[in-house]
């Protein structure tokens, strides 16, 4: 999926509704119309639910690959972030900056399934496995070098194509 993301906002003419959600074309590039109109809000709510997924396609690859300064980028400034199984809420860049660099220090070997994701104009849902090996305290109720899958269901709701606020539900376990 993050495949067909990139591709799409590197090709202008595929990327252009995606990026200005039907403002203007790149040079060259006929905006589509119906009869002389503009197109249709239906296919203006497509664009944006396809810019909403490929948002959230690309924090989950950011936050994959350690890259805390990328997912940082696909949040508002005012974001929210909540994991209500640990209690937790963050407000601002900076402190979810903080929480995440603190979370993925004490994993390893993570590897994400994603079982199921869809969105609407303000919303995604992803419903993903993680799992990874924890490496220290006080990010689990679990003692370090426990093998570890969590069920992990994220509602973001979405602003102008960012991240505007996370609730991370979190189910975990010791892995078989």
């Amino acid at each position: 999926m993050l495949c067909i993301a990139l591709r799409l906002l590197s090709n202008p003419v595929l990327s252009w509704p995606l990026a200005g959600m039907l403002s203007a074309a790149p040079e060259g590039v006929k905006k589509p119309t119906r009869g002389g109109a503009a197109v249709s809000s239906s296919i203006q709510n497509s664009n944006i639910i396809a810019a909403n997924l490929a948002a959230v396609e690309a924090h989950f690859h950011s936050e994959a690959t350690n890259e805390v300064e990328a997912a940082l980028d696909l949040y508002t400034d005012d974001v929210v972030w909540e994991a209500p199984a640990r209690g937790l809420r963050f407000e601002g860049k900076r402190a979810v900056a903080d929480n995440y660099t603190q979370m993925f220090a004490k994993m390893e070997d993570v590897e994400f399934e994603t079982l199921q994701r869809f969105a609407t104009e303000d919303r995604v849902v992803d419903d993903s496995v993680v799992r990874f090996r924890l490496t220290g305290e006080g990010y689990l109720p679990l003692s370090p070098g426990a093998q570890v899958e969590m069920r992990l269901v994220h509602i973001f709701e979405m602003r102008d194509g960012l991240i505007s606020k996370e609730i991370g539900y979190e189910m975990w376990r010791t892995a078989a």
